[in-house]
């Protein structure tokens, strides 16, 4: 489902936003405080709607998706660069304002992570999850780790940034985000949607402290959940962002990056969703 909120045109300060959303499976039992699902870098809200948002549903949630400003199918594309973290967050507060119920729940994941964060220095939601987020140290050292170790994959992120998704060799997208479990039909689709990122974003990301909870008057309850085999942020920075907030972590043994459309993904979505019961959410 596509919505536009009428937020006008290309180059505007409100570019109309792509908004997929699941509406509670009939016969579920209805949960009044929606989830919103925020993306990371180089995709849109799709990667939500492949298992996740009908998962949510399917448990009686409200599943909220949007692409941020020039992702997927928002307006923006033309204006990505000049785009940074305050900008998402604006697009996550236009989103979430138009929605019924108690605060939302906010999940966000690696960008979305740190716009979640920064969304909480502003307004309230019910809980945050941060999944696989940038941590406090932000991109610099996991930048570092990639150019040392794997200085393929480095160059070949430097090419979707010049050139889109259709430079980038598939068993090297596999090394950055996913994992051996993934199939290969599941591997090229997915590859295909993948674009370019905002620089600017990545320069925040990497040139400022990302994680602010000084910022904030009252901090949700928080679950921080990483992945035993990311290959861009590690399990001690997964580990640094939970104390750095009090949250609650945990990690998933035999994940990559993408947890959400990687092989398990259920056993993540499941994880979250009982969290929430744990803490109250209905």
């Amino acid at each position: 489902m596509f919505l536009d909120f009428g937020w006008n045109g290309a180059g505007a300060a409100r570019p109309a936003l792509e908004v997929l959303q699941r509406q509670p499976a009939e016969g579920a039992a209805t949960r009044r405080t929606p989830v919103v699902f925020v993306h990371g870098a180089f995709v849109g809200a799709w990667c939500w709607a492949e298992h996740f948002l009908d998962h949510f549903a399917a448990q009686g949630f409200h599943g909220v998706a949007p692409s941020l400003r020039g992702h997927g199918g928002s307006e923006g594309a033309g204006q990505l660069q000049y785009a940074g973290i305050n900008e998402f967050v604006a697009d996550l507060e236009r989103v979430v304002a138009g929605l019924d119920g108690p605060p939302p729940v906010l999940v966000g994941h690696s960008m979305g992570g740190l716009v979640v964060q920064r969304y909480l220095e502003r307004y309230p939601a019910t809980a945050a999850v941060l999944m696989a987020s940038v941590p406090p140290s932000g991109l610099l050292p996991s930048t570092w780790r990639m150019l040392m170790s794997d200085p393929l994959l480095f160059a070949q992120f430097g090419l979707m940034q010049g050139l889109g998704p259709r430079a980038v060799d598939l068993d090297v997208a596999r090394r950055a985000v996913f994992s051996d479990h993934l199939p290969e039909p599941d591997l090229a689709r997915y590859a295909r949607y993948m674009q370019p990122e905002s620089q600017r974003a990545i320069w925040e990301m990497s040139a400022t402290a990302p994680a602010r909870p000084w910022r904030v008057d009252q901090a949700p309850p928080m679950l921080v959940l990483g992945a035993e085999d990311d290959a861009l942020f590690s399990v001690p920075e997964a580990e640094a962002t939970a104390r750095l907030w009090q949250a609650d972590l945990a990690i998933v043994p035999g994940m990559a990056h993408a947890m959400m459309l990687e092989p398990g993904w259920d056993g993540v979505a499941d994880r979250l969703v009982k969290w929430l019961w744990a803490r109250g959410v209905r």
